[in-house]
C-alpha cells in the first residue's frame, strides 16, 4: 500500500470503489475540501459524489478548517459557512440556511443533499452511461433522493422521521449514517494522527459511495423496469376481480415502491388491497396485502386472523380453499400451489 500525505490528506492506493485515477499529489487537476476532525456521512458522500462528476473526477480531497486554504480550493463541502453553487461551495451550517431539494421535498439539506441537488443529474447520467436528458435519468434523480439521500440530510440536521410523543419501541443503529459515524477514531485508538484520521475518512467515502452506487444501479436496473409491469397490472385490475382491489403481476418484481405512487397518478379507486404474483423460486403463487403506506408495516386489509400462522392442509381446511401453503403470523402474506387458489384466498380475504 502506498500513501501520499498532502495538506492533511492520506491518499490510499487500496481504495478502489470506484477505481480512482492515481497521480502524484502535485498533479491533481482539482481539489475538493472538507473539514478535518470528526466526520459524518454527509460530507463523506458529498466528496464521493463530486468525484463522480466530470469536473472533479480524480480530485484530491483536502481536509482542513483553514479558511485561507479553503478559499483556494475548487470545491468545498460541509465547512466554510458558504453556499454558492456557482463556486461549488456547499456548506449548510450557516445562519439562515434553509435550502431544500425541491420536487415536493421539505427536508433541510446537508452537504450531501446540496451536491446531489446541483450535480445529481450529471452523476446519475455518468453512472448509468446515459445522456443527462434521458428520461430514465430524470426518473431516477428524485427517486434516489427520496430513498437514499434524504435520510442522510435529515439525520445530519437532526430531523426526526416522525413526531415523537413517546420513546421509540426500538433503536436502529445500522443505517449508513450510524455505520460511518463508527468509523471515526475513538478515544482508545493508539494512533490519533491526522494521517490515520484521513485514512478512515477514505474508508467512509468508500462505504458511502458503494451504497450510493448500489442504490443507483438497483433503481435503474430493477425498480424502474418494474414500474411498467405494475402500471399494466393496475390497468387490468378489473379483469382479475370485479372489485378492482386485486392485481396480478406477470412476474415477481419490486412493486411495493410503485403501487402507492401509481395509484395516485392513475387515480385508482378503490385502492388495491392485494397483489398476486408467481413465486420466483417455484411454480407456486404468493398473495400479499398492500401496506397502508410505503413506510408502514400495517396492511390495508391483512389476511384473516383465523388463517394466520397456519400451513398446508390445516390452512386449506380452515380456509376452505385447496392448495394453501402458508399465511404469515402478521397476515401480510400467504401462498398457494396455484394461481386460482391464490385468487380464491384474496377474494375470501376481501369479504372477511
Amino acid at each position: 500500500m502506498v500513501k501520499l500525505s498532502v495538506s492533511g490528506l492520506v491518499w490510499d492506493k487500496t481504495f478502489a470503489f470506484p477505481k480512482p485515477r492515481f497521480v502524484i499529489a502535485s498533479c491533481f487537476s482539482t481539489r475538493v475540501g472538507t473539514h478535518n476532525g470528526t466526520f459524518h456521512c454527509d460530507e463523506a458522500l458529498a466528496c464521493f459524489m463530486l468525484r463522480l462528476s466530470k469536473r472533479f473526477s480524480g480530485a484530491q480531497i483536502v481536509r482542513t478548517r483553514d479558511p485561507n486554504l479553503l478559499e483556494t480550493l475548487d470545491a468545498v463541502v460541509d465547512v466554510g459557512g458558504v453556499y454558492e453553487p456557482r463556486r461549488h461551495r456547499f456548506d449548510h451550517h450557516q445562519k439562515g440556511f434553509h435550502q431544500v431539494f425541491g420536487h415536493g421535498f421539505h427536508t433541510k439539506l446537508s452537504s450531501a443533499g446540496l451536491v446531489y441537488k446541483h450535480i445529481g443529474l450529471e452523476i446519475i447520467s455518468n453512472v448509468l452511461k446515459l445522456h443527462e436528458d434521458h428520461p430514465h435519468v430524470h426518473q431516477i434523480y428524485p427517486t434516489i433522493y427520496r430513498n437514499f439521500v434524504e435520510a442522510i440530510d435529515a439525520i445530519d440536521n437532526g430531523v426526526n422521521q416522525y413526531d415523537l410523543n413517546e420513546s421509540p419501541k426500538y433503536e436502529t443503529n445500522t443505517c449508513l449514517s450510524s455505520r460511518i459515524k463508527r468509523l471515526n477514531l475513538n478515544w482508545m485508538d493508539p494512533d490519533q494522527s491526522s494521517d490515520r484520521e484521513n485514512e478512515v475518512f477514505h474508508q467512509a467515502m468508500a462505504l458511502a459511495g458503494a451504497e450510493f452506487l448500489d442504490n443507483v444501479n438497483y433503481y435503474a436496473k430493477s425498480w424502474l423496469p418494474a414500474r411498467s409491469i405494475v402500471m399494466e397490472s393496475l390497468a387490468a385490475r378489473e379483469s382479475v376481480d370485479s372489485s378492482g382491489e386485486i392485481i396480478k403481476l406477470s412476474r415477481s418484481c419490486p412493486w411495493k415502491l410503485h403501487i402507492h405512487e401509481l395509484e395516485e397518478e392513475m387515480k385508482i379507486n378503490p385502492s388495491i388491497k392485494y397483489v398476486l404474483y408467481p413465486d420466483d423460486r417455484s411454480e407456486k403463487w404468493r398473495l400479499q396485502a398492500v401496506a397502508i403506506s410505503p413506510a408502514r408495516f400495517e396492511s390495508r386489509k391483512p389476511l384473516p386472523c383465523l388463517w394466520r400462522g397456519l400451513e398446508n392442509d390445516k390452512l386449506s381446511e380452515v380456509a376452505g380453499i385447496p392448495g394453501c401453503t402458508f399465511v404469515h403470523m402478521s397476515g401480510f402474506i400467504g401462498g398457494n400451489q396455484s394461481y386460482d387458489g391464490a385468487l380464491a384466498m384474496t377474494r375470501a380475504s376481501l369479504k372477511a
